[in-house]
């Protein structure tokens, strides 16, 4: 595997964990339940739609694994030559865009336009979060890596 993709889904992890530290925190001030969207998307990518039980357990798996896998796209954006700053930008699009093509795939979500604005702002911030800090953690495991 290519050196970059390997450190990319360590990275990848390190912006999970952010992720899921930024959203307990914002939950915990705002009041809001966790999100049931990588449950709802596990459950339709493997035929469970309609399953609540069944849907259920696929959440932390699937928002894990989901955040993880997207790591190696910030390793790839690496490969290309771009900076730090830039290859993070582009992966923010990439992760938040897909997701959103994604849920309209699967049909869990009406496109972003239609979403509530706080709703919006939450999932744009907490996106925000996770490509930032894959972007900070790829960067540092780039840098010791080579020395």
């Amino acid at each position: 595997m290519n050196f970059a993709l390997t450190l990319g889904l360590a990275a990848g992890a390190a912006g999970t964990v952010a992720l899921t530290i930024s959203e307990t925190i914002e939950q915990l001030f705002t009041g809001r339940a966790s999100s049931t969207v990588p449950s709802q998307v596990g459950a339709a990518l493997t035929g469970r739609k309609g399953h609540k039980a069944a849907a259920r357990k696929l959440n932390t798996p699937v928002h894990w694994t989901h955040g993880i896998t997207l790591g190696p796209v910030r390793g790839t954006l690496a490969s290309t030559g771009l900076g730090p700053v830039a290859a993070t930008a582009i992966h923010y699009a990439v992760v938040w865009g897909g997701d959103v093509a994604l849920y309209r795939g699967v049909g869990i979500a009406p496109w972003p336009w239609k979403w509530e604005k706080q709703e919006l702002a939450t999932d744009l911030f907490h996106k925000g979060v996770y490509a930032i800090a894959t972007g900070i953690a790829f960067e540092r495991l780039r840098r010791n890596a080579a020395t």
